[in-house]
């Protein structure tokens, strides 16, 4: 069994912060990598950023870079994607999933089981 849970979305002007959170519960955490997903009305489902098991590589997509950070604290199982600087293109729902590792396609939704339900992000003036 493999449940996580997002939290810390809401409305924020463009330029703004938020946090997210992802909440793991049910399988051993640190033994899994975790990534963070987000999906547009109308757009695929793309992958922000994964973070290896023992926190020390980190992948981000390119349009993030700079802008965001991804964190996890194995002893509370969560993960955190900090989100500065935030543009009307960040909007989606923001989903958190687990892998074994951030393969070199970490990218790709289909290496990843035990989907969040996702949080709502909207970058708006």
């Amino acid at each position: 069994q493999l449940q996580l849970v997002e939290s810390g979305g809401g409305l924020v002007q463009p330029g703004g912060s938020l946090s997210l959170s992802c909440a793991a519960s049910g399988f051993a955490f640190d033994n899994y990598a975790i990534g963070w997903f987000r999906q547009a009305p109308g757009k695929e489902r793309e992958g922000v950023s994964c973070i290896s098991r023992n926190g020390i590589t980190k992948y981000f997509k390119d349009t993030v870079k700079g802008r965001f950070t991804i964190s996890r604290d194995n002893a509370k199982n969560t993960v955190a994607l900090q989100m500065n600087s935030l543009k009307t293109e960040d909007t989606a729902v923001y989903f958190c999933a687990a892998a074994s590792y951030c393969l070199t396609n970490w990218y790709r939704p289909e290496n990843y089981n035990g989907w969040g339900q996702g949080t709502q992000v909207t970058v708006s003036s």
